[in-house]
């Protein structure tokens, strides 16, 4: 039990698939993921995709959806989420944040501080009418059972969320790790983190609570931790 005696059903975790990438430095298609959060004090989202004008990112073969679409095939409206998380701001993490001009954006301050640097990610995505977001200063709650920790390495400002659930602690990863063989202590592909020995420290970590399930933005498998797996 958490200290807020707030513990989310498992099943309110819910995987939205937003399209999918080229990556060409890396010969390498991955998936776009974000997630919705069914929290009983007002629906929230970790990541929202890319933006709609994939003509930005032409060089990355883009196949988009839009989290519109992706929201209400599972009952939900973009005037029903309350909050978003961006793990970081990376164009594919962020993008479709303006779809929800009424709800706050919690992202750490340190990496909010780096929207104009030069190629880093696309200001415009970022920059829409009423946007409203929550600068953290390391770790934080954002809602009674669902908290950032923060996880440099891939950016010095990324963070990844933690949600307590029914069946155990649930973290949604980011890009601290693109998929389970990263999380589980295999190499990154080469350029992809910031700080590499950072990004071991935060795998690390992110291990240390062994978390019932670790979801990815980038991998459509679930990692389970084995003592988790019977239950």
């Amino acid at each position: 039990m958490t200290p807020t005696g707030v513990v989310i059903d498992k099943e309110a975790i819910v995987r939205l698939h937003l399209g999918k990438l080229w990556l060409p430095y890396l010969k390498l298609e991955i998936p776009v993921h974000g997630f919705l959060i069914k929290h009983p004090d007002g629906a929230g989202l970790v990541d929202t995709g890319y933006g709609t004008d994939v003509s930005l990112i032409k060089e990355f073969r883009a196949v988009m959806v839009p989290i519109v679409e992706a929201l209400r095939r599972h009952d939900v409206e973009p005037g029903d989420i309350q909050w978003v998380i961006n793990s970081h701001l990376h164009f594919d993490h962020c993008g479709q944040n303006g779809v929800f001009p009424h709800a706050p954006v919690y992202v750490q301050r340190q990496e909010h501080a780096r929207i104009r640097e030069h190629d880093y990610t696309i200001a415009e995505w970022l920059d829409y009418a009423g946007a409203r977001y929550e600068l953290l200063d390391g770790g934080a709650e954002i809602r009674p059972g669902v908290r950032v920790i923060t996880t440099p390495g891939h950016t010095p400002g990324h963070q990844s969320t933690v949600i307590d659930t029914t069946a155990g602690s649930v973290v949604m990863v980011g890009d601290a790790a693109f998929d389970v063989e990263q999380f589980e202590g295999g190499e990154p592909p080469p350029g992809t983190m910031e700080d590499v020995p950072t990004y071991h420290a935060s795998l690390r970590r992110l291990r240390e609570l062994q978390p019932a399930s670790v979801h990815f933005c980038h991998d459509r498998r679930v990692r389970t931790t084995p003592s988790h797996r019977a239950s």
